[in-house]
């Protein structure tokens, strides 16, 4: 049996936020945001920690990637035990947490999109 996904969703990233609606929402925690974070045109975020059913994964995915901002490049994403879905604005990785060479493209994705590259090191996700 699937295990629900969980992850953190940035209400800032969104250009759409509707789908924080159709979500289960745990928890809510509004962060200043530093230099570090790279995103000198939001002063604090919103973070959404979120559960997500095996059954609304795909379709969560797919809003997501259609509702992140269009004008800066964020990412989304959630887990289970097995799968890590990285949700890039019109471009979605579902990821096999076994697998280092999918979360290498994923990885790849975000730098060439010009995310800092500590913000997209997902080998720590890796389940061996």
């Amino acid at each position: 049996m699937a295990s629900n996904y969980k992850g953190v969703i940035i209400e800032e990233s969104l250009e759409d936020t509707g789908v924080i609606k159709t979500i289960k929402v745990v928890s809510t925690k509004i962060e200043n945001v530093t230099e570090k974070h790279r995103t000198p045109w939001v002063k604090t975020w919103t973070k959404y920690n979120v559960e997500i059913s095996e059954e609304q994964a795909d379709d969560v995915a797919t809003i997501l990637s259609q509702s992140l901002d269009s004008k800066h490049d964020w990412y989304a994403d959630f887990k289970n035990d097995t799968f890590h879905y990285i949700i890039f604005k019109n471009r979605i990785f579902k990821i096999n947490r076994s697998k280092k060479e999918e979360y290498d493209e994923a990885t790849k994705y975000g730098i060439f999109l010009g995310i800092p590259d500590y913000q997209v090191n997902f080998s720590s996700f890796i389940k061996l």
